[in-house]
């Protein structure tokens, strides 16, 4: 008998051209490490008296579809995902491609994910999947990895898969040790780790329906927001914080003149921290930041990749 490895399971990816309505191709196979991409339906108890001290048959509750996705940031793969974050991007280039990723637009696109356990065999096709929530962490080594909270329709499962023989992407991951960290164009020092988040805060639409899923995921007020730990050693921070006035921070991976990805906040405000001594060892304090719109810049956020990719469709 065979059985369910997380080892032999695959996850194929398309943006939807109606809501909710897999498309019949166009499946790109996605690199991935863990998902908990799911549909449930809880039972809810029976409150009937009378019938003795047995209860009587729960009855169905609400289906919810939802879940997590830990993605590897690399060059190619990773901008379908910020296409579902941000929407389509403004792509120029001939061989080497700069895609240009901007907040604020209020359409975003839905996918069609499927995960699929072939030993089984059970594929799993998850529509209406939208983009939530977005994060990662710099650090010094490890692992580069980003989280992708996703609110999906609902879930149809097969013994045969409708994605087809998915494309690849070429796998060309960034590392850590690629990470610089900028503050208003000039490298920012002392960093130990940034933790980086963005919500699209998406509105679940909970209407009645026979099938007991939702009618959509509308976004609403997007935030950016992380936290920076950062080694005391002057105040060029401190003294943001203080002022309460707005930097742009730009976090970036950079492998080459034409593999990158750069993420700007354009107006980074700094709360007032704590600067605790906790031993004889060295200073830190965390700064909890917030971007907001920026009126030259037009925007909240910018990332930009740059590959060889035409089009993420």
């Amino acid at each position: 008998m065979a059985r369910a490895q997380g080892a032999r399971s695959q996850l194929a990816a398309a943006f939807e051209t109606t809501y909710g309505t897999a498309p019949a191709s166009g499946f790109h196979q996605m690199p991935f490490a863990s998902a908990s991409l799911g549909a449930e339906q809880p039972l809810l108890a029976s409150e009937l008296l009378g019938y003795g001290r047995d209860p009587l048959a729960p009855i169905k509750d609400a289906v919810t579809a939802d879940g997590d996705i830990k993605v590897p940031i690399d060059a190619e793969a990773f901008g379908f995902w910020l296409k579902a974050a941000f929407g389509a991007p403004t792509t120029t280039g001939t061989t080497n491609k700069t895609h240009t990723f901007k907040s604020g637009s209020w359409s975003l696109p839905s996918m069609a994910l499927e995960v699929a356990m072939p030993e089984i065999p059970r594929f799993a096709m998850y529509t209406g999947c939208m983009l939530d929530q977005i994060s990662w962490q710099m650090a010094r080594s490890g692992l580069l990895t980003a989280d992708v909270k996703l609110i999906a329709q609902g879930e149809n499962v097969a013994t045969a898969t409708a994605a087809g023989t998915p494309t690849a992407y070429s796998l060309q991951r960034f590392g850590h040790f690629n990470g610089a960290i900028k503050r208003g164009g000039v490298a920012l020092g002392n960093i130990v780790s940034a933790d980086i988040t963005y919500a699209n805060n998406l509105d679940r639409i909970e209407t009645i329906r026979s099938d007991g899923r939702i009618d959509g995921a509308d976004p609403s007020i997007a935030a950016l927001t992380g936290k920076i730990d950062v080694r005391f050693a002057d105040t060029t921070l401190m003294d943001q914080a203080l002022n309460g006035t707005a930097s742009a921070l730009e976090f970036s991976y950079t492998i080459s003149a034409n593999v990158s990805l750069t993420l700007t906040a354009h107006a980074v405000y700094l709360p007032r921290p704590r600067a605790e001594i906790q031993g004889p060892q060295g200073i830190q304090v965390s700064f909890d930041w917030q971007a907001a719109y920026d009126s030259v810049a037009g925007q909240m956020c910018t990332v930009v990749l740059k590959n060889t990719v035409g089009s993420f469709s």
